[in-house]
């Protein structure tokens, strides 16, 4: 079955990196692309057992006139045949519904800031909101299209940090592109690794990870300078296992000041298998 991507189109220049990276995402994934353009500035998500209402910043709703023109343009540059949604149920006449029903999402790493006003170490609170709730991982753009030949999965030995971990390994299987893992050590790198052959996974980590680092000590900026530049980043957002995985905090601060890389992000509610 082919997987579905939903792209919030801004008709900037800003937003148009970010379809950029929604178009290449698609096709590396073999993905359809979904695209809705705003019409409003707020909208409501319905998910499983939550519900996020996000609030754009007015630039979503900048020249609606040629928005599709520009977002179709862009995609088929892309290789992609674009779909639009249309809402067809909306909660008040200016709050729509838009489907859930997908297998990933593309943000920048705000939707209701100025982007002038966010720094690199940022995320909105609406992405946030969109991340807790949703059972699809969200993939933050850089804010600049920048295409990935690698993935690199960040992995902490909690439930979450698997499913990061066999979100990465589908991915590979994919795209063919060499896979990496790094670890923040907090404890010795053999308790990671039977975590790993305790889930089954020890063939197949073989089989598809070139690498695995471990950072036990040292700055931990300096250990992420070893990040690919060109690497898609997959890592897990909360900590619930008996290994700490890096998640929305200090940690995860310190990656998004520290590279500029896309990071596809797993929320704890992520469901959904390619």
């Amino acid at each position: 079955m082919i997987s579905r991507l939903l792209h919030i189109f801004q008709n900037t220049p800003l937003g148009r990196e970010t379809l950029l990276q929604a178009a290449y995402f698609s096709k590396q994934l073999r993905a359809s692309l979904t695209i809705y353009i705003p019409r409003h500035v707020k909208f409501l998500m319905y998910f499983a057992n939550d519900v996020v209402q996000v609030d754009l910043d007015q630039s979503y709703l900048v020249s609606p006139d040629t928005a599709q023109a520009r977002a179709i343009k862009i995609a088929k540059e892309a290789g992609i045949e674009p779909s639009f949604i249309e809402p067809k149920h909306f909660t008040a006449s200016a709050l729509p519904d838009i489907p859930t029903d997908f297998d990933f999402m593309v943000c920048p790493r705000t939707i209701s800031n100025l982007s002038s006003k966010i720094g690199l170490g940022f995320i909105g609170p609406k992405v946030h909101s969109i991340v807790n709730a949703a059972n699809f991982p969200v993939l933050i753009a850089s804010h600049v299209y920048k295409p990935w030949k690698n993935i690199v999965v960040f992995f902490g030995g909690s439930a979450n940090a698997f499913n990061a971990l066999k979100l990465g390994f589908q991915i590979q299987n994919i795209t063919n592109f060499p896979l990496k893992l790094f670890t923040y050590a907090e404890t010795s790198p053999e308790a990671y690794q039977k975590e790993i052959a305790d889930q089954g996974l020890e063939d197949e980590l073989k089989q598809r990870a070139e690498d695995w680092q471990f950072f036990e000590s040292g700055n931990l900026t300096d250990y992420l300078y070893n990040v690919p530049h060109d690497a898609l980043v997959v890592l897990g957002a909360f900590s619930h296992g008996l290994i700490r995985e890096i998640m929305f905090g200090s940690k995860m601060e310190k990656i998004q000041t520290s590279i500029t890389n896309n990071l596809l992000i797993v929320g704890y509610k992520y469901s959904a298998i390619l």
